[in-house]
Formats: structure tokens, C-alpha cells, sequence
């Protein structure tokens, strides 16, 4: 009996997915699919992932870096090689972009792409924006530039213990944001949480101001830089000039970016996609929260998916859709209750049992 095929967006991890609890789940996916297989298509799919793989692999090699699969397979996790800007970097781009051609075509239909700050690159790469050398070089480049960037980057919650927005705690960012005008940005809207970025100084002593957060929050993000920031301005300079609009493509499936623009597929201004990316995305406010709000108001899609590595960014886009009340959800307690259905809303492809379902893999 055929499988109703139903309508997905599919939204990219952003940098800091790939930890300790994520090291070998890269070959581990593939193998699984292996395993799993049960039909030539699923064979061949699987054939697909391990090729790219090693493509990956092999664009890693040239450019004098340890390749996806010793990253993914080492014995040990360790923070000093697993952490290092490219190497991350790499990481995380080649598992979202692996289980974005695992989803299952014949059971979901790709509406729209985006992704949070880094994972806008392998939101291009999942859009044919790029071929696997291109995507591949240029992700390792990008952390190679911006790492060494000025200043930090901070989280800190702007919503209560049931996702709804806390006034008190918006209240205390914006104060902190005027206390430090220049100096401290506003990174990304991350759903729930704000991410600010700036000098080293006003990292600092906005954290120290800020009221504590369930012991957590603000939270230094360790090895980050003022990403998403005019300190990143240099970065970007010299990536406009490495990476010439030539090199980029119009999209196979739209896309939505960090100012929750669409990007329409087949037709693009190439000057225009490669000044975003290289530009405007580098050096300004990614809106992560407008990104999901504007793709689900345009596609409406049956389901949002999720790509890994990791599986954090299921609270962050519940919180966006809270914000908005999409379709009544008005809760953490409600966004809850639905994924505890037999067909979760969002699906994760970081949590085994929900990549069952995306990629048609059960047992």
C-alpha cells in the first residue's frame, strides 16, 4: 500500500551541533541505512551516501585537512580537534547534508530549506546551490575566516519556563543592547533565546548584569566570535573576494533565509545570492525565528524536519512557532503533547526513532 506522500520544510543545524554524544553518528547513519535496507532503492540510497562521503572525504584531503570519516570515527572525542572551527564545521555540514539525501522522496515532498547561522550553508549545499567541492571548501574557508574574528558570543532565554515570551528577561536584553551601543549586537534570534554578540568587554559585563537563568544562562559560547556582527566585516571582505559569484547557483527547492527572504528555485541573481551569503549573512542579525515563521506561513508543510547532527533545534523552532501561535500552539506543554502523537509535527532526524520515519528506514 502506497504511503501518502506529505509536504516537509527541512531547516539545517547551526555551529555547536556536533558534541561528545554526536561523535560517530555520521558513519553510524550510513550504516544504519545499510543495515535497514530492505528494497534495491534503499541499497542504492545508501550506496549514494557512502559516494558523497567520500567525496567529502576526498575535497578534505586536498586542502590538508582530517577528513569527515576520521573525525567521525576517532575513538575519543576531543574537544581540541573536534572543536576546531574547520574541523566543526565540516562536520556538522556533511551530517546535515548526508541526511538531507536520506529523507525519503517517495514519502516527503521538500517545500522549502533553511537553517540556522552556519547551517545556511548547508542549507545552499541541500539546494544544489553548490557542488559537494565547492560547498566543501568553502565551509572549511568560512570557519577558517571567522574564527579569527574579534569579540564572543553569548545565549541568554527570552521566554518563560512554557516557551512564552518573558518580558522581564526581553526587557533586560534590550537594556544591555543600549547599554553597549557599537559594541554589543544582537547575533541571532534563536526562537526562545536571544544570541548577542560583540566585544570582548561588552560580552563580559552584560553577562554579569544579566539576571541568572535556571543556573545557565547568560552562557558563554566557548571558541565563538562576534559572529553575525560588523566585527565580522573582514571576514567577509576577504570571501567575496575568494569566492566569486560564478560559484554560486540558482536553488533546486526555495529557500529562506536569516532576513526570512525566499529565494525562489531555478532563477537567481548570482551577484545578489553570493553577496547574502558572503555578505549580509557574515555581518548582520540572522533572524532564525522569522526564517521558520515566514517558511511555514508561505508552504504550510504537513511536517518540519530537522537534519542532525544533534537534535537541538526542535525548542528553538517550537518557540518560533509559539510566537506566532501557528495552528493554536501556544505552549511547551501543547508543542509537547503533539509530538507525542503517532506523526510528530517536527521531526528529528538526530532522535532514532523520529529518522525511522523520515527516511522510511524502520525495521
Amino acid at each position: 500500500m502506497a504511503v501518502e506522500r506529505k509536504t516537509a520544510l527541512v531547516v539545517c543545524p547551526g555551529r555547536g551541533t556536533y558534541n561528545k554524544p554526536e561523535l560517530g553518528s555520521i558513519g553510524g547513519s550510513i550504516e544504519g541505512s545499510t543495515s535497514a535496507s530492505k528494497s534495491a532503492k534503499t541499497g542504492d540510497n545508501s550506496r549514494i551516501l557512502t559516494d558523497v562521503l567520500h567525496q567529502i572525504d576526498d575535497v578534505r584531503n586536498q586542502l590538508g585537512q582530517p577528513t569527515v570519516s576520521e573525525l567521525d570515527q576517532a575513538p575519543l572525542f576531543k574537544t581540541s580537534l573536534h572543536q576546531k572551527p574547520e574541523n566543526a564545521a565540516a562536520l556538522i555540514y556533511a551530517g546535515g547534508y548526508l541526511d538531507y539525501l536520506a529523507i525519503d522522496a517517495s514519502r516527503f515532498d521538500v517545500v522549502g530549506i533553511t537553517g540556522n547561522s552556519m547551517g545556511w550553508y548547508t542549507a545552499m549545499a541541500s539546494a544544489a546551490c553548490w557542488d559537494i567541492e565547492t560547498s566543501t571548501k568553502l565551509v572549511t574557508n568560512m570557519a577558517q575566516l571567522t574564527a579569527g574574528g574579534e569579540g564572543a558570543q553569548f545565549i541568554y532565554p527570552i521566554v518563560n519556563a512554557d516557551w512564552r515570551p518573558h518580558q522581564g528577561n526581553i526587557d533586560a536584553v534590550n537594556a544591555q543592547l543600549t547599554r553597549f551601543p557599537g559594541e554589543l549586537k544582537m547575533s541571532i534570534r534563536y526562537g526562545g533565546y536571544a544570541v548577542l554578540a560583540g566585544s570582548e568587554e561588552a560580552c563580559t559585563e552584560a553577562v554579569k548584569a544579566l539576571p541568572r537563568v535556571d543556573d545557565r544562562f547568560p552562557m558563554i559560547l566557548p571558541g565563538h566570535a562576534a559572529f553575525h556582527t560588523h566585527f565580522m566585516n573582514q571576514a567577509s571582505e576577504q570571501a567575496l573576494e575568494l569566492w566569486p559569484s560564478a560559484a554560486f547557483r540558482a536553488p533546486q527547492v526555495p529557500l529562506i533565509d536569516g532576513r526570512g527572504h525566499i529565494w525562489s528555485p531555478h532563477v537567481v541573481n548570482q551577484t545578489a545570492l553570493q553577496q547574502y551569503t558572503l555578505g549580509h549573512q557574515v555581518t548582520q542579525t540572522y533572524d532564525f525565528s522569522k526564517a521558520i515563521q515566514t517558511a511555514v506561513k508561505e508552504f504550510v508543510p504537513d511536517h518540519i524536519i530537522l537534519l542532525g547532527p544533534g537534535a537541538g533545534l526542535g525548542g528553538a523552532v517550537a518557540q518560533a512557532l509559539i510566537e506566532m501561535n501557528w495552528q493554536g500552539l501556544n505552549s511547551k506543554a501543547e508543542f509537547t503533547a503533539r509530538q507525542q502523537t503517532q506523526a510528530p509535527y517536527v521531526l528529528a532526524m538526530g532522535l532514532p526513532e523520529q529518522r525511522a520515519l523520515v527516511t522510511g528506514s524502520q525495521t
